[in-house]
């Protein structure tokens, strides 16, 4: 699951609460230190570019564990705003109400020439 043989950054990486006690299951005891607020952003867009580059980069990139760990992560980035998953939810509803969503899976290859943008 967790391997000793993994590079991160000097300052370390944003983990999962429960993350430290799965290491010690392990046997081993991990160095943790609790984030300061100002870093907390970074560590977050950080944490979702993993998470993302994981999603992306699994053989199967529909996998709902790697949906569910971005989520995860936007949420507590959001909630660094004082928004809340309801909060993004009923933006997410708006959006798409007054641009649509992705359901008809459009892709845009520009405009003719002499049209107005």
């Amino acid at each position: 699951m967790l391997s000793g043989r993994f590079a991160f950054p000097a300052d370390g990486k944003l983990v999962r609460d429960l993350i430290p006690d799965v290491i010690r299951a392990s046997g081993v005891e991990p160095l943790i230190r609790e984030a300061h607020r100002d870093e907390l952003p970074g560590l977050l867009r950080a944490k979702l570019e993993e998470e993302l580059a994981e999603a992306l980069c699994s053989g199967h990139p529909e996998d709902p564990e790697e949906f569910a760990d971005l989520l995860e992560v936007l949420y507590a980035l959001a909630a660094l705003q004082g928004l809340t998953p309801f909060d993004l939810e009923s933006i997410r509803e708006r959006k798409a109400a007054e641009r649509g969503g992705f359901e008809k899976c459009l892709v845009w290859l520009g405009n003719r020439a002499g049209d107005a943008a």
